[in-house]
């Protein structure tokens, strides 16, 4: 248990070294996580005598990943893309298997062995190519959603290989034609489970547990759903990593979609970088030591068909020959589940040993290449077809995706939502974040732009394409919360403005710390109003109240800080130090002050403020520190109520 422990331990210690030195050179985390597998696999120092069990709880990485790209598709997006889905996936996945399907079987090689290599290799790494995409930005645009709808279809193909390999087994006596079918007959029920659940269910259980703003409780939820769905999936033959995909599709339309992407995220990220792990892991040192040139040869031969025969394929439905070479380029890789095919064919015997480590040393090389194949694919594409004219990314345009310049509202309740009314008055663009379901449900059915999410969340904030904003506005009276929006803005656009709503100006100074442009303290902000109207009845020029609102802001309130107490004030339990009392105190004769320069009198020290002097029925403006204080003075001071009292008792006693 300690041994296994310290193992774990060591395999974190080699993956956050590997991360920080491939980023320090500019390179991917996907290959420091495939370096630091290499590194703590069986063919170096061997951490774990029996890595594959590991190989579980990976998996579940790529079932949070294909949720969270369920997310980005939903049902309608999908039906519009099964062109691409259903034709060029199907055609790509057709022709690259019976082209490696050819090769080996020429060379001799039996024909079971050859239809489950040519399977292998047709595959593509949906972890990789997804997870890359995402980082660089880029999953919404034409090329990347060519790649992804071969890669869905590619999922899909990978059902009909894992029942036809026990059959392929000289031992069945089972038609493949019938288990086909049936497969199919299994595939088609738990689909229309799952799309009805998410279509009809779903919605109800996220809206019950938002509304217990509850986190803890949507993050295990989110988690429950994702893992519920893939297992239903994974019971019926089908890969988890499908089940996942099409819960989030369903959910891909709700208001919850940005929150529910947040929430998973840490989760995803952090088992995908185990997943890579036990990838690394598998890597044969010696079979690819005695095999070397003979692979890299393979690898090569096999990236160039792929990317060829993907073009071949999306030449069927007429894609723009950029977006298809560039698809290929992307694809061009052995797959995750290659690297399962192959280990269940070796179990059941259709493959020897040697061929199955030939195609995972083959895979982890593709792997590790692409990367870079990803980030340069579109160069490569124009090269191939000698175009140098550039061109727009096409971004799919979600609403917030277009938006710049806009405003960024964290908190859509009264204020948020009489800010909005008055930005849409003029023009100005903004999206909203709120964290109630019912309101955000009324607004959006209203056609607002309000997202579900927590604004202190840096995923939520993206979401509402905050990088592209002008300003950011805090209206939720949570100062904690409201620190967290402005670290996690000035995180993400640094230059972005924040300005910030507060009830009263008790944390006026600890936001300004934080990071705000401007905090509008309601309180004092409803009384400088007040203010200006009652001056502009008593005849003062509006120029010169327009002056003193201005020099009130610019001096943060001061003149507007602390009151007199009375009867009726009431201070609830947490206030005594956040309210400021003004107290007038009258120096009797024998009070210890009399005789003392207001200079002499520590009073940075009792940590109040003179606020002014009486002195004779007269007041004095602004005492200057060289005066000296005389019986019956009234010395107005203000402070927190507890260090008013004490200040006055030290004024009054000297104690």
């Amino acid at each position: 248990m300690v041994m296994s422990f310290l193992n774990i331990i060591l395999l974190m210690f080699i993956s956050v070294c590997a991360v920080a030195v491939f980023k320090r050179v500019h390179l991917p985390p996907i290959l420091a996580y495939l370096f630091a597998g290499v590194i703590a696999g069986p063919q170096l120092i061997s951490l774990f005598a029996h890595p594959e069990e590991m190989h579980l709880l990976a998996e579940i990485g790529i079932v949070f990943l294909l949720f969270s790209l369920g997310l980005e598709f939903s049902l309608p997006k999908l039906l519009a893309m099964r062109s691409l889905v259903f034709g060029v996936g199907v055609g790509q996945m057709l022709i690259t298997t019976a082209v490696f399907t050819a090769i080996p079987y020429l060379m001799g090689i039996t024909i079971s062995a050859s239809i489950i290599i040519g399977g292998t290799l047709a595959l593509s790494s949906t972890a990789i190519v997804i997870k890359q995409a995402t980082e660089m930005g880029i999953l919404n645009n034409r090329r990347t959603q060519l790649a992804i709808s071969i890669l869905l279809f590619q999922d899909l193909a990978v059902v009909p290989f894992l029942i036809a390999i026990p059959l392929l087994a000289a031992s069945t006596d089972v038609s493949i034609a019938t288990a086909l079918i049936e497969a199919l007959l299994k595939g088609v029920f738990v689909i229309a489970f799952l799309m009805s659940v998410g279509k009809w269910v779903l919605p109800w259980v996220f809206r019950e547990v938002a509304r217990t703003r509850t986190d803890e409780l949507f993050v295990l939820t989110t988690i429950l759903i994702a893992l519920l769905a893939g297992g239903l999936t994974f019971y019926f033959g089908l890969s988890m990593a499908l089940g996942a995909f099409l819960a989030g599709m369903m959910l891909g339309e709700s208001q919850y979609k940005y929150q529910l992407e947040a929430d998973i995220r840490p989760f995803r990220d952090i088992l995908m970088g185990l997943f890579f792990v036990t990838v690394g892991m598998q890597l044969e040192l010696s079979v690819l030591w005695d095999n070397f040139f003979g692979i890299i040869f393979g690898v090569l031969l096999l990236m160039v068909l792929k990317i060829i025969l993907v073009r071949v394929a999306s030449a069927f439905v007429n894609t723009d020959a950029i977006d298809a070479w560039s698809a290929g380029v992307k694809l061009c890789q052995i797959g995750e589940f290659s690297f399962v095919i192959a280990a269940l064919a070796t179990t059941h015997g259709v493959l020897t040993t040697e061929q199955s480590s030939m195609i995972v040393c083959m895979g982890v090389i593709s792997m590790a290449l692409t990367p870079w194949l990803m980030e340069n694919s579109v160069i490569i594409a124009k090269r191939i077809v000698k175009n140098d004219i550039s061109f727009e990314e096409d971004f799919s345009a979600t609403n917030n995706e277009k938006l710049t310049n806009h405003v960024v509202i964290c908190g859509f309740g009264r204020v948020g939502q009489s800010v909005a009314r008055m930005l849409k008055m003029e023009g100005i663009h903004f999206v909203a974040i709120d964290m109630d379901p019912v309101r955000v449900q009324e607004s959006r059915n209203a056609g607002e732009p309000v997202i579900f999410g927590d604004a202190s969340q840096k995923d939520i904030l993206l979401s509402a394409n905050i990088k592209t904003a002008r300003l950011v506005l805090v209206t939720f009276d949570q100062v904690d919360k409201a620190k967290q929006v402005i670290t996690q803005t000035r995180s993400i656009m640094p230059t972005t403005d924040v300005m910030v709503r507060t009830k009263r100006d008790y944390q006026l100074e600890s936001l300004y710390s934080a990071g705000a442009n401007q905090v509008v303290p309601e309180l004092q902000e409803g009384s400088l109003m007040l203010v200006s109207q009652v001056l502009h009845y008593a005849g003062v020029p509006m120029s010169r109240i327009l002056k003193r609102v201005r020099a009130e802001r610019k001096g943060r309130y001061d003149h507007m800080h602390g009151f007199y107490p009375g009867e009726t004030t009431e201070i609830s339990y947490g206030t005594e130090d956040k309210l400021e009392f003004i107290h007038a105190v009258v120096l009797s004769q024998r009070a210890s002050c009399i005789g003392k320069a207001i200079k002499d009198i520590d009073f940075e020290k009792m940590r109040v403020s003179i606020k002014g002097l009486r002195r004779d029925g007269n007041e004095v403006k602004d005492p200057d520190s060289e005066a000296v204080l005389q019986a019956h003075d009234v010395l107005v001071i203000a402070g927190k109520p507890r260090r008013v009292e004490r200040a006055e008792r030290k004024l009054l006693e000297g104690s």
